[in-house]
């Protein structure tokens, strides 16, 4: 289907270009927002059970959320290795079974992460009283996480074959499963008891480990590597090198991002509880409407990839101002309809009248922040369809560097809103020194500069 649209001439492929994207990422969309719903009933569970119980979980999220983020992020850097040799099983295998050993190691390591929270909120000085709730809540996300590495790793390959509905369909299985169980183990119906958050962790580990069967299942079934063993073997470390030089610096960006947002919170939480309120619901919202983009994103990287292994540059840069348009208009228009409908949509947030026309002025900003963050980010996926991550992750660390550095003296000044005008200001620079690093390594004669013809090769990191 991608040869197709990129066969075509310029105004057509214009127009098949958003199609395929679109139809890529719709599955993708609508999987991040049951798994954002998903995660939305483990909490109201929790919080009908204890607030102790509900703190105790917010702690060991606050690590667990990032890691996964980092694990996914790291894989998606096997995308643009897969496209290029799609229809060949010889070729597609070696890579297929270096990127698990990616999964493994990277998962490990974030696992390794997770099972360490009581011992990192002893760090941060949480009170021992919430820590002892967690119980054996770490090491059963630990293995979540785990399962989410081995899960990422068959997304990666199925979305950079044009198999999107098969992981929407894993993860909407996923969801389910970790719906029904959080109600039986949390909310613990009639007789049933309630297990707090270790009910909450069985109901975790199993929505991801049936995630991950799910999408295991559909790689070996549905596409090119039907009938091969998928075992991962012996590692190749030049190949599974050549992808970490990829994913890697897209993980480091992920944990730049998710650490400087901690810092605006805390810089936030200096103002006022009414100013903390309000800018958790902001970036609650921003999360949500932004799933959009990173949906988009990804469908692009195919094609982009695809491109790059025909050294078209035309193409390469039509796939990524094709995937910008749509993101764009899609995000403007969810955030639009927030905006809109405020009165509707703000009160799920907070019964606090204060609180509510607070979030209510602050939209604008949301708004503003979620649109360049859209931006930057389709642009940053159009990298990755390059294989050229370094400078998406040096940008991503200067701008939200300078941004953690004078987020505390922004917030005292300016207050919240010029803490968000801060943030949209960033995620512009960011946009617009990805887009300068985009073109360059866009260019017909870097592409043809750095093709690798196997799909292998070792990523710039200029």
């Amino acid at each position: 289907m991608i040869e197709a649209v990129l066969s075509k001439g310029t105004g057509p492929a214009k127009q098949s270009t958003w199609v395929v994207i679109a139809t890529t990422a719709l599955p993708l969309y609508l999987t991040m927002i049951a798994a954002s719903a998903g995660a939305l009933v483990d909490t109201a569970l929790l919080g009908n059970h204890a607030t102790a119980t509900l703190a105790a979980f917010a702690v060991a999220m606050a690590v667990f959320s990032p890691a996964t983020a980092t694990v996914a992020g790291a894989l998606r850097g096997v995308m643009p290795f897969i496209t290029p040799n799609k229809g060949d099983p010889d070729q597609l295998l070696p890579v297929v079974r270096s990127g698990t050993w990616l999964a493994i190691t990277v998962g490990a390591i974030a696992a390794a992460a997770v099972a360490s929270v009581p011992l990192i909120g002893q760090l941060v000085g949480v009170p021992r009283a919430t820590l002892l709730h967690l119980g054996i809540f770490p090491l059963l996300l630990a293995g979540s996480v785990l399962a989410v590495a081995v899960s990422s790793s068959a997304t990666s390959v199925l979305v950079a074959l044009g198999h999107s509905k098969p992981v929407m369909r894993a993860g909407l299985l996923g969801t389910a499963a970790s719906a029904t169980l959080s109600v039986l183990l949390v909310g613990g119906p009639g007789p049933l008891p309630s297990h707090g958050l270790t009910g909450a962790g069985i109901a975790m580990l199993a929505s991801s480990v049936i995630s991950a069967c799910a999408n295991q299942a559909a790689l070996r079934r549905s596409t090119v590597l039907n009938g091969h063993s998928l075992h991962p073997g012996r590692p190749n470390l030049k190949q599974i090198w050549a992808l970490g030089t990829v994913g890697i610096p897209l993980a480091g960006t992920v944990l730049v991002k998710f650490a400087v947002l901690g810092v605006l919170t805390f810089a936030v939480a200096r103002i006022g509880t009414d100013s903390t309120a309000v800018h958790s619901i902001g970036i609650s919202l921003v999360n949500l409407v932004f799933t959009a983009a990173v949906a988009v994103g990804q469908a692009t990287i195919p094609l982009i990839s695809d491109c790059a292994t025909k050294h078209d540059s035309t193409g390469v840069r039509r796939s990524v101002r094709a995937g910008t348009c749509l993101a764009l208009s899609v995000v403007g228009l969810i955030a639009a309809s927030v905006i809109v409908l405020s009165s509707w949509v703000v009160p799920l947030f907070t019964q606090n009248a204060g609180v509510r026309t607070q979030v209510t002025d602050l939209l604008p900003l949301v708004l503003a922040v979620v649109v360049t963050d859209a931006l930057q980010a389709v642009v940053g996926f159009g990298l990755i369809g390059l294989k050229r991550t370094v400078p998406s992750f040096v940008s991503t660390s200067v701008c939200y560097g300078a941004l953690a550095a004078a987020a505390a003296p922004i917030a005292t000044s300016g207050g919240l809103a010029a803490l968000w005008a801060a943030l949209t200001l960033a995620n512009l620079l960011q946009a617009v020194s990805k887009a300068c690093s985009f073109y360059r390594h866009s260019a017909f004669g870097s592409i043809r500069a750095h093709s690798e013809p196997t799909g292998t090769g070792h990523s710039s990191s200029s």
